[in-house]
């Protein structure tokens, strides 16, 4: 995948939380999230066994491969790597998770990797890694170690070291995102406002509108 084609698939990116969608719903969920808009899904699935988590990432693979969409799985490389998930999001460089070199060393050269980064400083120190996620911006109560609110300052700062796609996280609401593009993300990562609604499709399209993503009506 070019630069600019990843960029493009960032730009609306849900985390597709089992700690919010019990499992047997979240292909559904996640259905009607994509028909809204959403351009890349992330499986969060800590909780889980190791095969309840690739059970669930092939159901959420063909949901996803059915429409183009790429899918990523939290943490667990070998997990991506059973589902044949497109790569595997990695926390803060340095702490528990793999190294970027290491999944790819699983996942194959084509493989998408993410990495979060709390400050300009440790986006800098970033190898390996196809996109950057930064927060958080606001208040969650999603993430339980997410850390204190950063806001768009957070973005223009790792804006200024690095070139590589930034996805902002943390408490985003669709009346939030244009702050965060001018501040220099490339999109948004969104569970619970998405997750949590009513309609996931129409939460998702709100977001799409705000980016500019033309949705073909499908699902």
């Amino acid at each position: 995948m070019t630069a600019n084609a990843l960029r493009d698939a960032l730009r609306l990116y849900l985390i597709a939380d089992a700690g919010l969608v019990p499992p047997d719903r979240m292909p559904g969920v996640v259905r009607s999230a994509i028909a809204g808009g959403v351009t890349i899904v992330q499986l969060r699935a800590k909780r889980l066994t190791a095969r309840a988590q690739v059970d669930l990432a092939r159901s959420l693979r063909t949901v996803c491969d059915e429409a183009r969409v790429p899918l990523i799985v939290n943490d667990r490389a070998d997990v991506a790597s059973a589902a044949g998930a497109a790569g595997a999001h990695v926390g803060h460089v340095g702490q528990e998770d793999l190294l970027p070199s290491e999944v790819l060393g699983i996942l194959g050269p084509q493989a998408i990797v993410g990495v979060s980064v709390g400050s300009a400083e440790e986006a800098a120190r970033v190898r390996d890694a196809a996109y950057l996620s930064a927060g958080p911006m606001y208040a969650t109560t999603t993430k339980d170690d997410a850390g204190p609110a950063a806001g768009p300052d957070l973005v223009r700062a790792i804006r200024r070291v690095t070139t590589l796609p930034l996805v902002a996280i943390g408490g985003i609401t669709h009346d939030r995102v244009r702050e965060l593009v001018a501040a220099g993300a490339d999109g948004v990562c969104v569970a619970s406002a998405i997750l949590r609604a009513a309609d996931p499709r129409a939460a998702a399209a709100a977001f799409a509108s705000e980016l500019g993503i033309r949705t073909t009506g499908g699902g």
